[in-house]
This record gives C-alpha cells, sequence and structure tokens, in this order.
C-alpha cells in the first residue's frame, strides 16, 4: 500500500497527508504510532518522545466517564490542567458524562482531550473531524489550531478534506493512488491566522490539480 515513502517532521510542526481513499494513510499513521510493524524501512521516533493519537472513531470505554476516559491515559496529569484542557474543548460540563451520553462531535472532542492530556510530543490525527458537519468540524479545527499552538506540538494529520488541510497545515504531502508515494511536497508560509479566502482558494486548487494528475 505505501511505496518509497520518505519524509520528516520539524519541531512544533503541522503536517497534512492528502490523498485518495484506501490509498494508505492510516497504515502509515499505524506505523508510525507503532501500531503496525509489518513492514520493510526504518522508522525514527524521539526515543523518549510522548505521542497522542486520534482515530477515526473516538474508541471511548462506554463504562468509563468523560473525565475517566482521559484519566486512564494520564493518571498522574494535573488536575488545573485537565480542567483547562476541558474548558477550551467545551467538556467542562459533560465531566461526569458517559460516552452513550454524548454526540459524536462532543465524543470527538473527548478522543481529542485523551490524545492531548498525555502532553504529547508528536500528535497523530486520523481523519479526526470526519462525518461532522460544516460549522462543527470548522470550529473544532479552531479549536485544534489553538491547542496545537499554544503548545507547540508536532502534528501529522491524515485528511481527504482539501478545505481542512489547507486551514490546518504548515505543509501538505500529497499522496498517489495505492500503492502511495508522495507526488507533491507543498509548504503554505502564511501564519494559519493570516490565511485569507483568496490565499486558501490558490493553495486549494494548486492542490485539487496535482492530485488529479496524479490520479
Amino acid at each position: 500500500m505505501l511505496h518509497d515513502i520518505c519524509f520528516s517532521l520539524a519541531p512544533g510542526e503541522v503536517c497534512t497527508l492528502v490523498g485518495p481513499s484506501g490509498c494508505g494513510k492510516t497504515t502509515m499513521l499505524r506505523i508510525i504510532a507503532g501500531l503496525d510493524r509489518d513492514y520493510e524501512g526504518a522508522l525514527r521516533r524521539p526515543a523518549d518522545g510522548k505521542l497522542g493519537m486520534v482515530f477515526q472513531e473516538p474508541r471511548l470505554l462506554p463504562w468509563r466517564t468523560v473525565r475517566d476516559n482521559v484519566r486512564l491515559v494520564a493518571p498522574h496529569a494535573d488536575e488545573a490542567e485537565l480542567a483547562t484542557l476541558f474548558d477550551v474543548l467545551g467538556l467542562a460540563v459533560h465531566r461526569a458524562h458517559y460516552p452513550a451520553e454524548l454526540s459524536l462531535g462532543l465524543a470527538r472532542r473527548v478522543a481529542l482531550a485523551r490524545a492531548l492530556a498525555v502532553k504529547p510530543e508528536l500528535l497523530l490525527l486520523d481523519e479526526p473531524f470526519v462525518s461532522l458537519d460544516d460549522a462543527l468540524a470548522r470550529r473544532l479545527r479552531e479549536e485544534l489550531a489553538m491547542l496545537v499552538d499554544s503548545r507547540s506540538i508536532t502534528t501529522l494529520l491524515v485528511t481527504h478534506d482539501i478545505d481542512e488541510a489547507v486551514r490546518l497545515a504548515d505543509r501538505v504531502l500529497l499522496l498517489s493512488p495505492r500503492p502511495a508515494r508522495i507526488v507533491a511536497e507543498m509548504p503554505i508560509l502564511t501564519p494559519r491566522r493570516d490565511r485569507t479566502d483568496d490565499d486558501m482558494a490558490t493553495i486549494k486548487a494548486t492542490i485539487a490539480s496535482r492530485l488529479a494528475a496524479a490520479a
């Protein structure tokens, strides 16, 4: 599914992987996370670096509350820091709720809180906002950008949504159909908060053109 993939991430960088469905984006994240060891090649991560991951599905334990789902991965986290994280993600009033009581949007926020609670040096996101309505996805993207910027977390995001990639990324890697290879690398030099609609429209058009050519 993957062929001749080679790239590195700079500290604090947000990089997105964009490519057609089934090309191997999720497989790549699983390899980086150490969940899939059936591959040939070399992978280098900081030896003591903490890793946080958000899967396509929230994967919350149904018998634990929101607070306990997050505490499960960060049992020694400072209570004040967790409270701040819950506040930023709009989860403060849901701390004692169980997953069955949450909307999909709230469940995705809990999954993001769980990944950030460990204070990761590397954050892996596998289409974390898929199947959400546009308004909610936009709000969660803004919250994610604020959290990643404030904590300077190196982030790798898998998405099929070009708009999402352009709004969040410092750099976009475009993947071909399977077996996936990197067909283009596009740095986005304008800071996230300064990108105009015209800037994003130009970048999105370039990405769409290159993906079409790769297909």
